[in-house]
């Protein structure tokens, strides 16, 4: 049986994934295609990889959701399941984390090495989005703002948006810690609203079921929705600028870097990555494409629709 790991990352349409899987599931499994799923690695399946405080040791811990793991993959092999995808981005790192570091994924070699040895080197393959610095970082603001956290202060922006760990940093981190397995990245940008394309290239299969393909979860929140969320809990809405849209709490500036930064990254996974990842970047049947060019969405401060135009052209910069 063959294992691939689906990584997310976070705001790159993983849980629309998820919820892909869960209801093709059974369509699935009689193609002996199988998936596990948050209900399954936060329900006890990998407690243990990381150990918690109490009288069991650390490796005893690990050596028994080694076990348990083993014992779970024995028992779906048993039903005739040939591939199984594992999925949970947050095996990769918690958004708070990024956060509160101000950087990608900081520890996402550590635990995937960890992860790695609990599934005794089984996964042949790891699939990891990637999403404009820009996009990615505005979105997972306002879900943690949403969520309860203090809107980040203009040193907070700026350090994030200066900062030089990059999607290229991060999977570099991530081939290291999972030497055997083939590293497949898959752009946001091509890959969120296909579910099914993204399943059919991480098995190397067609005719992938299309039914709850379109059905779009976990949507960041619009301003109304954040204005809500801080009048909720006593905070000044007026913090935030005025509009409907998406909030982007950076300057022009700054999400001029951040495009830059991801172009960068782009170039060097279509360079070859150095032999350490795939970038893919088909979009239909047999048919492979750019990379879309990287949209400015609503901004949170003055901002006019040449402005726009010219920093869209910044982001395909060297790609």
């Amino acid at each position: 049986m063959e294992i691939t790991l689906h990584l997310g990352a976070h705001r790159c349409a993983s849980t629309s994934f998820q919820w892909y899987m869960r209801k093709n599931a059974v369509r699935l499994a009689a193609s002996g295609i199988g998936f596990w799923g948050p209900q399954q690695t936060r329900m006890g399946l990998l407690e243990g990889i990381f150990p918690s405080p109490g009288p069991m040791t650390a490796a005893k811990q690990a050596a028994r959701a080694k076990g348990r793991i083993a014992l779970a993959i024995a028992k779906a092999e048993e039903t005739g399941i040939q591939h199984l995808i594992i999925s949970d981005e947050n095996m990769i790192g918690a958004p708070r984390r990024n956060l509160r570091d101000m950087r990608l994924y900081p520890g996402i070699g550590e635990r995937m090495a960890r992860y790695c040895d609990a599934l005794s080197g089984r996964a042949v393959r790891a699939v990891i989005s990637v999403r404009a610095q820009d996009a990615w970082w505005a979105s997972n603001i306002a879900f943690a703002v949403a969520r309860g956290a203090q809107l980040p202060s203009r040193v907070q922006l700026a350090h994030i948006a200066a900062s030089t760990r990059n999607w290229r940093d991060v999977i570099i981190d991530l081939a290291c810690a999972l030497p055997e397995a083939h590293l497949m990245v898959m752009p946001h940008e091509m890959f969120a609203s296909v579910p099914e394309r993204r399943l059919a290239l991480m098995l190397n299969c067609a005719d992938m079921p299309r039914a709850h393909a379109r059905e779009w979860l976990n949507r960041s929140p619009d301003l109304p929705a954040l204005r809500a969320a801080l009048m909720e809990r006593g905070s000044d809405p007026a913090l935030l600028p005025q509009g409907h849209g998406l909030w982007q709490p950076f300057g022009r500036e700054e999400c001029a870097a951040l495009r830059e930064a991801y172009a960068d990254d782009l170039y060097w996974l279509r360079a070859g990555a150095d032999g350490l990842a795939t970038l893919i970047e088909e979009h239909g049947q047999d048919q492979a494409g750019r990379t879309p060019p990287i949209i400015v969405q609503t901004r949170g401060q003055e901002h006019d629709q040449e402005g726009a135009r010219r920093l869209a052209q910044a982001g395909r910069g060297g790609a």
